[in-house]
């Protein structure tokens, strides 16, 4: 599977049902998903965006260790085995759920070699050995060759199969009892911006979500499989025959003034926007994002002292048994 990131929107990859990706990109984790294109008209190259996921996941990495940490009063921490990272991307998510069951084997599963290895070199790189294993998978063809487990992570990835409730009925039936199904769905758009930046239209980033809203309802639409199925992952999760655990959301806050790392993840999510939304805009917003990105503009995203960023991640949970 190839399966991922921000989210970029991303996630990644936010529209009005909370997707979060930042534009062609899913915006948690690095989690991605191949049967489905951000791009409009070409396939996106996940292994290109490598890096901006890794380095999303990396800001975010916080927020994720705060939803590990709850998912271990779920689950028995010393009981945990064996953790599926569903659409791993580059896998810094998997070290956030290794640090969290310390008993566990976690596994990178996902449809992209290249991010696997990448996956591979950070968990050397941070001194798991072999507690962190890969698996190239496509998915949802590939989700019986998984192999049981403890705790299944599908970050921002779920909705990149065509028949969710399908997919979710596999995974339970690869839960051991008392097992976890954990899904990273919704939440809110991410922000970079305050309402007024000083120049065009105020609200870009609320007109930027109702593109990206138009853009994903598309990307499922085009989705081999593609089942028209509500966001109701409690009903999801239980018709699947889990027992729901709860729901809790994560906040990721970068007040202004950012580090670099944020900025160059501002500007890169940005220019992908004005590469990608072209014939969702209207000129004057178009007109906006170019200044953003002009380096020689003082009020452009390389010289905002502004820029912050805001995101939100929300996880549901259910039980086997």
């Amino acid at each position: 599977m190839s399966q991922h990131t921000a989210t970029h929107h991303g996630h990644s990859h936010g529209d009005g049902h909370g997707h979060q990706h930042t534009p062609g990109t899913p915006q948690t984790g690095g989690h991605k998903h191949s049967h489905g294109s951000h791009h409009d008209g070409a396939p996106l190259d996940w292994n290109e965006i490598a890096g901006l996921l890794e380095r999303q996941a990396e800001i975010e990495s916080p927020a994720y260790a705060d939803a590990a940490a709850w998912l271990g009063t779920l689950a028995p921490v010393q009981g945990v085995r064996r953790v599926l990272d569903i659409g791993s991307g580059p896998g810094v998510i998997t070290g956030v759920l290794a640090e969290a069951f310390p008993s566990a084997g976690a596994v990178a599963v996902d449809g992209s070699p290249e991010l696997l290895v990448r996956a591979r070199e950070r968990a050397v790189e941070r001194g798991f050995g072999s507690r962190i294993s890969t698996l190239h998978a496509e998915l949802p063809e590939g989700i019986a060759e998984l192999g049981k487990a403890d705790v299944i992570w599908a970050g921002n990835s779920l909705h990149h199969i065509g028949d969710q409730r399908a997919a979710l009925v596999e995974f339970a039936g690869l839960l051991n009892p008392g097992g976890l199904m954990v899904l990273v769905e919704g939440g809110l758009p991410s922000r970079h911006l305050p309402w007024h930046v000083g120049f065009g239209r105020p609200g870009l980033e609320a007109r930027l979500d109702a593109a990206n809203a138009d853009r994903f309802a598309q990307m499922r639409a085009e989705t081999p499989g593609h089942k028209d199925e509500p966001d109701d992952w409690r009903t999801l999760l239980a018709d699947a025959g889990l027992t729901p655990a709860g729901t809790r959301t994560f906040l990721t806050d970068v007040p202004a003034p950012v580090s670099p790392v944020v900025r160059e993840l501002a500007l890169t999510h940005f220019g992908r926007v004005r590469d990608s939304f072209d014939g969702r805009l209207d000129a004057d917003d178009r007109a906006m994002l170019d200044r953003l990105l002009d380096p020689a503009d003082e009020l452009s995203l390389h010289h905002r002292t502004d820029l912050f960023y805001l995101a939100a991640r929300t996880v549901h949970t259910a039980r086997k048994g």
